[in-house]
């Protein structure tokens, strides 16, 4: 039953999502991602919310040394949100984006906050994964044992786990992959993404779809984490920059403002699961958020879920029973691209706007999480706020 206090979007953004290295992102640092789509949440609300009535901000990242916390806050500054908002930065690794929004959400439903901003950026050109540095700690305290070891297994071995252990076999992931690429340059070419994307300054698309892609192309490429494997740069996420801003408040307080209710949180839930086959997180977060929700696989009407490797998405699937046509119309990550921190965000964005596109009601949001875990979040659209 819906209340003046249900938690409700009002605003969801994202820069274009471009490759790594290559992309046409590569050579813009994190601090501008953030701003530009910070700058953008503020001014597109047509003066019915000023920045100083913003009241904090969380930004989900990944990659950045703990000194850039210095550059979140100082993007909110620039991007003129002044410096008596807060805020706070989350890494909840893969799910960074979807729990900073998760914890605006929980702080605006338990009456911390009346509007807040969750949000997500990584600059994997800036920060590449390559030069991260392993923890430092008493390796002798944990070398026996295997569960806490397995944490620091290389994401793309955890891929192959997830094949072996499940009897995964290539052709099918290189399929899911194609389809990918197929379903976000199409909803590219005829315009669907336009509405979510907030251009960094000339650039104002995402880089990274190959709309030539074919299952034949890609089953030419080698395996690159285990020669014997079948995950390849082909049916794995694509390495991204990018940022995604989400506004969020209460019905009540969007009601008086006369903004737009984009969609209603309904719930958000993670689960942990073994390090070695983190890509499975989503066979058991989505399962937990369902249950708080109330709600069945049935009753959902489009799934976003992270295609951070064609194995674990589609493993977790069809573990759930999904039907592939209410999961990623507009495709995944092996098109549009991971940039880590931002993509929670991102999908929020995406998400949302489909469902108004399509007329659709109930939304999930998922992925698996690095060291062993999985995300999953519910959203509602109401008939009578469709765009």
């Amino acid at each position: 039953m819906n209340s003046d206090d249900d938690v409700v979007i009002v605003s969801a953004l994202r820069t274009p999502m471009c490759r790594s290295r290559k992309g046409a992102l590569a050579k813009v640092f994190p601090h501008t991602l953030l701003q530009t789509v910070l700058e953008a949440t503020v001014s597109r609300t047509n003066n019915k919310l000023s920045a100083n009535e913003i009241e904090d901000i969380c930004v989900g990242n990944v990659l950045m040394p703990p000194s850039g916390f210095a550059a979140m806050r100082m993007a909110q500054i620039t991007a003129g949100i002044p410096e008596t908002v807060s805020l706070h930065s989350v890494n909840r690794q893969c799910a960074s984006g979807l729990e900073a929004v998760a914890q605006i959400a929980s702080a605006i439903a338990t009456k911390q906050i009346d509007i807040g901003v969750g949000a997500g950026v990584e600059s994997m050109s800036t920060y590449p994964m390559n030069k991260m540095k392993p923890p430092e700690m008493d390796w002798s305290a944990v070398q026996d044992n295997t569960t806490a070891m397995d944490c620091l297994v290389p994401m793309g071995i955890t891929s192959e786990n997830v094949v072996k252990k499940y009897g995964l076999s290539r052709r099918p992931l290189d399929e899911f992959s194609a389809l990918s690429h197929q379903k976000a340059a199409r909803a590219q070419q005829t315009g669907k993404f336009n509405a979510e994307i907030v251009p960094v300054g000339s650039v104002s698309k995402d880089d990274g779809i190959r709309p030539g892609t074919t299952v034949e192309r890609l089953s030419k490429l080698k395996p690159v984490f285990d020669e014997n494997g079948v995950t390849t740069a082909g049916n794995s996420s694509q390495t991204t920059d990018g940022a995604a801003a989400v506004l969020l408040t209460t019905r009540k307080e969007a009601k008086s403002r006369g903004l737009p209710i984009l969609g209603i949180w309904r719930g958000y839930a993670t689960k942990g699961v073994p390090p070695r086959i983190m890509g499975v997180g989503p066979a058991y977060a989505i399962p937990a958020v369902l249950e708080k929700t109330g709600l069945s696989v049935d009753d959902i009407d489009v799934f976003e879920i992270n295609e951070a490797f064609a194995s674990q998405a589609t493993w977790s699937i069809e573990k759930l029973g999904i039907p592939a046509e209410k999961v990623n119309p507009n495709g995944g990550a092996i098109a549009l691209g991971h940039p880590l921190g931002c993509t929670g965000a991102r999908m929020v964005a995406t998400l949302l706007h489909e469902m108004h596109r399509s007329k659709k009601r109930f939304g999930v949001i998922s992925m698996c999480i690095g060291t062993g875990m999985g995300a999953a979040a519910v959203l509602e659209v109401e008939p009578s706020s469709r765009l």
